[in-house]
């Protein structure tokens, strides 16, 4: 079976067919970093690296652009607030963003272009546009693209072109969903700007928003490359707007495929300050969830359903983990240390439900099936393991399925860690207050154990110490 994804410009599944044989160049629309992301910015980035990571377990070889918008009305506005640099205003979201992704096991894509680092590229981008009619400078010293000159704008939106306002003009980086008008390429630089200003042919100024991703993203992967992804908010017009600017400079198909991520709401209501149910990852992880915990919950709709965050959610987010990391470990004890050059054949129903998941992930990223099959797999381990079904290296044959599998999720705990010395008297002096009755102190020393990252399991055979999933 082949790699199926929802193409946004047909409307339909489609078999992704890469310009260039066995490699997929995509562009992702990246963070402004005008403030800490927040959860429904990372369920974005969660589906946009599943997607990386399913192109690679088909055998696909992957050139991934992502911006950062670090120059817009947001970022601007930002900065003179704080009374600081744009630089070093937008620097700390920059290293904030960056940190967020090792939180959530993001891999990292191989090139984060900055809009300030490539004003040249805008700035000739618009030269073309000028030359070529599809763009007029305005009394201001702005200039503005003319929508008019590109009879398919709206085609990705699906847009009434009998209903756009010919001359009608937006200045500002964003603007009404349903208003359709000219855009700004270049801005004239005013005094709301601050010393935020670029030279340029027509006079100071800065790019607008829009015309940002289209010179990064063609100077990265060419005028005409594989797959550009987003949430859906960005379709239109910012999606809109790039397709437009970019095939009347180039005159060539700017994306073949367009892939767009629904809404996260919280508790059935959007996301909002105002009714107190907006988070950034840093506020999920001051509540004590862990980067795998969140990633576990925003990968698990399917990417073009919305997708409901809760509390609730989040904590069966981490029982799921916890049952997988039992396993594992049970795995791994019974695959002890086998003589190499042993291989045993795969259980059939490890076999099945290593099928099952790469069916589901080459069927437009279906991760309630793929997540299904990890945990089928689970439950007829456990099953086998209590039967005593389960040779050594069958169960290392099993570790391989499960490492593919997690190759694309990111979800499972790789790394065993030992308690230090340090923790294990913690646990001696717990196992003393036990003995003594102590029964206030054990707590105590619990709760510590459980601060450091260790949760106590009392067993016949004595305490137990496990990592806490992250």
């Amino acid at each position: 079976m082949a790699l199926q994804i929802f193409n946004s410009l047909s409307q339909r599944l489609e078999v992704l067919e890469p310009i260039e044989p066995g490699q997929v160049r995509f562009y992702t629309c990246g963070p402004t970093v005008y403030n800490f992301a927040h959860i429904g910015n990372f369920r974005a980035y969660i589906f946009e690296d599943l997607l990386r990571r399913v192109l690679k377990y088909c055998g696909f070889k992957v050139i991934q652009v992502m911006n950062l918008t670090d120059v817009d009305d947001k970022t601007i506005r930002g900065a003179i607030a704080q009374g600081v640099d744009l630089t070093a205003f937008t620097q700390t979201f920059k290293n904030a963003f960056f940190a967020d992704l090792k939180t959530l096991r993001i891999e990292p894509a191989e090139f984060y272009p900055a809009a300030t680092d490539h004003i040249p590229e805008m700035i000739t981008l618009v030269e073309t546009l000028l030359a070529k009619g599809h763009a007029y400078r305005a009394d201001d010293g702005s200039v503005y693209f003319r929508i008019a000159s590109f009879p398919n704008y709206g085609r990705l939106a699906r847009l009434d072109r009998e209903g756009l306002r010919p001359g009608a003009r937006v200045a500002q980086d964003e603007y009404a969903k349903d208003d359709a008008a000219d855009f700004a390429l270049w801005k004239a630089w005013d005094a709301a700007d601050g010393n935020v200003r670029w030279e340029s042919p027509w006079g100071p100024g800065r790019p607008g928003w829009h015309l940002e991703c289209s010179a990064m993203s063609m100077k990265y992967l060419g005028p005409t490359f594989d797959l550009h992804t987003g949430g859906i908010d960005n379709l239109f017009p910012h999606h809109e707007d790039e397709i437009a600017q970019s095939e009347a400079a180039n005159g060539q198909q700017f994306v073949k495929y367009w892939m767009h991520c629904a809404h996260l709401v919280v508790d059935g209501r959007k996301m909002s300050k105002s009714l107190g149910n907006f988070y950034t990852l840093r506020d999920l992880v001051e509540k004590g969830y862990t980067g795998r915990e969140i990633r576990y919950l925003l990968a698990s709709a399917n990417y073009r359903q919305s997708l409901n965050f809760t509390f609730d959610a989040l904590q069966a987010a981490r029982s799921s983990l916890a049952r997988a990391d039992e396993f594992t470990e049970r795995l791994a004890t019974q695959a002890g240390a086998i003589p190499p050059g042993q291989p045993a054949p795969l259980p059939g129903w490890a076999t099945e439900a290593g099928a099952a998941f790469r069916a589901a992930v080459e069927n437009d990223l279906n991760m309630a099936e793929a997540l299904a099959a990890l945990f089928r797999i689970i439950h007829d381990g456990n099953r086998a393991l209590d039967h005593k079904e389960l040779s050594p290296a069958q169960a290392v044959a099993v570790q391989g399925v499960l490492a593919d599998i997690d190759g694309v999720l990111a979800l499972l705990q790789t790394d065993e860690v030992r308690p230090d010395a340090a923790v294990q008297a913690l646990m001696e002096q717990r196992q003393t207050a036990r003995k003594t009755k102590q029964w206030a102190e054990s707590d105590r020393i619990r709760d510590e154990l459980d601060r450091l990252g260790w949760v106590i399991q009392d067993t016949p055979a004595g305490p137990k110490l496990k990592r806490r999933p992250g």
